[in-house]
């Protein structure tokens, strides 16, 4: 990770970076897990002892707040997806869309198999479109309404669908963080899908394989018969019940599988739900604008339905918003002022085996989510800082690019603060320490590489050691991290690529 240091400022000590981490990650640890708090506010304190470190280390106030606004700024369209998303979800109740879909589902899907064919469906829409974020703002929210009328506990079925998410958009031509990974390490993108595939494919069966023995613990008794038929009739006679009301999703799938932009396809999927709210179910002005912004309220005679629909529109999605501007002034500060850097040189000095190797570049990868609150800078940072080490040991670059992808790809929803975390809350409605235990897939992936990595299984091997390290010297010169116009137009398009997002 090459990163440049103003004149008047010094490189910061290991232990006045581990005292930044450390402010932020025992301020959110002790607020959330001890008193039950929001975590905004010591995420603050950890920005201003960020500040404070950088601040000794000679760094002006004027380079600190820069890194701030370009951590803030690289996290924007997120945040309007954000704003889209909660628009969407709620206008999607109110057309009847959702429950639509909740009602069918429960007709087709057994409690059996749920689990199982929650992941699938959900994988086999996020391969499809290269979408994880786009997969459970749609299916995602529809399948948990499912879950719920068959007695599942919610937290279970939001870790089923982000792990069906995550595994379709990592093994995607058409995502983002796939292409991006394999851009950053110089590899062919069907190279490091197929390369991946191993790592993926054994996190992926053990998932399935737990989430059908816990999905046979559910049968259909007579007491979930009678359930399910209370809750579609109450469904039935809220709204107008139609298959055409599944237009609006298979829009949204079609218009991702195209390659359309997260923004504009998700805001046509939020026009298309306003058209059948008005001709479905005679929804007028007020009732649109009220749902659009503070989300949906349901008001039939049973109180569970009502839990489950009262939900979306624009104003839900604040809290997760000002976790994604906290969290990434602090990795704005800890990156330009070249914090992170010193912890990830530390990390990469310990590796001395392929094993330990591939350890540190996916313990990186998790840190940077944690730390940078953003997948999209963890991978960058994962695949430059490493790049150098891999070459050196005659690895070929796919060993990092799948490294890199099965650890800061598939975690950044398990952070609170990450954007991706705060998304997939705000969306699915379960905080993210709720469902954290239960996405399996997604905390398997980091494990299974580290194994592979220990075991010395599906390591490719440079033929020409020397040749490749001169390409990766020049991939590494060509992208550099620094305040230069060089890294301002690679920011750009890391921000172009961020509005395909998850």
């Amino acid at each position: 990770m090459k990163t440049t240091i103003p004149a008047g400022a010094r490189k910061p000590h290991l232990w006045e970076a581990v005292i930044s981490l450390l402010s932020l990650v025992l301020g959110v640890t002790i607020s959330i897990v001890l008193y039950g708090l929001d975590p905004q506010v010591p995420m603050i304190v950890g920005v201003i002892v960020a500040s404070v470190i950088a601040l000794r280390c000679g760094f002006s106030w004027k380079t600190i707040q820069g890194g701030m606004v370009r951590g803030v700024s690289a996290a924007v369209p997120a945040i309007i997806i954000l704003l889209i998303v909660g628009i969407l979800i709620g206008v999607w109740i109110l057309a009847g869309i959702v429950p639509t879909i909740i009602y069918y589902g429960l007709e087709l899907i057994s409690p059996s198999i749920f689990l199982p064919a929650t992941l699938i469906i959900c994988s086999i829409a996020s391969v499809a479109t290269g979408t994880s974020w786009g997969t459970t703002a749609t299916v995602g929210v529809a399948l948990m309404g499912i879950g719920a009328g068959l007695g599942f506990p919610i937290p279970l079925v939001a870790g089923a669908v982000l792990s069906g998410a995550y595994f379709g958009d990592k093994l995607s031509p058409l995502s983002d963080t796939t292409n991006i990974a394999a851009a950053m390490t110089g590899v062919d993108v069907f190279k490091h899908v197929k390369h991946m595939s191993y790592t993926t494919g054994t996190a992926f069966g053990l998932t399935l394989i737990i989430e059908t023995l816990i999905s046979l613990n559910y049968g259909l008794d007579a007491g979930n018969l009678a359930r399910i038929d209370q809750i579609q009739t109450t469904l039935d006679s809220a709204f107008v019940i139609s298959p055409v009301l599944f237009l609006p999703l298979l829009l949204v799938l079609f218009v991702s599988y195209r390659k359309v932009p997260a923004i504009p396809g998700i805001s046509l999927g939020a026009i298309a739900g306003v058209i059948c709210a008005v001709s479905m179910q005679d929804a007028d002005y007020e009732s649109i604008i009220n749902a659009a912004s503070f989300g949906y309220e349901a008001s039939t005679n049973d109180e569970a339905v009502n839990e489950l629909l009262t939900r979306g529109g624009l104003d839900s999605m604040m809290f997760s918003i000002s976790l994604i501007f906290t969290g990434m002034m602090f990795g704005g500060v800890m990156e330009r002022t070249n914090q992170l850097k010193v912890v990830a040189d530390k990390v990469l000095s310990y590796a001395k085996s392929t094993g330990s190797l591939i350890a540190s570049t996916a313990a990186t990868g998790v840190a940077a989510n944690i730390i940078l609150c953003d997948q999209y800078m963890a991978i960058i940072m994962g695949a430059r800082s490493f790049a150098p080490a891999y070459a050196e040991r005659g690895l070929a670059p796919e060993n990092l690019s799948r490294a890199v992808e099965d650890s800061a790809t598939v975690t950044a929803n398990l952070v609170p603060w990450n954007a991706g975390g705060a998304y997939q809350a705000a969306t699915l409605g379960v905080p993210t320490i709720v469902y954290l235990p239960f996405n399996f897939f997604c905390w398997l992936s980091p494990i299974v590489t580290i194994v592979f990595g220990y075991m010395g299984w599906k390591i490719t091997r440079l033929d020409n050691v020397d040749t490749h390290s001169k390409a990766q010297e020049k991939t590494q010169e060509e992208t550099p991290i620094d305040n230069t116009d060089t890294h301002d137009k690679k920011q750009e398009k890391t921000l172009e690529q961020t509005t395909k997002s998850e």
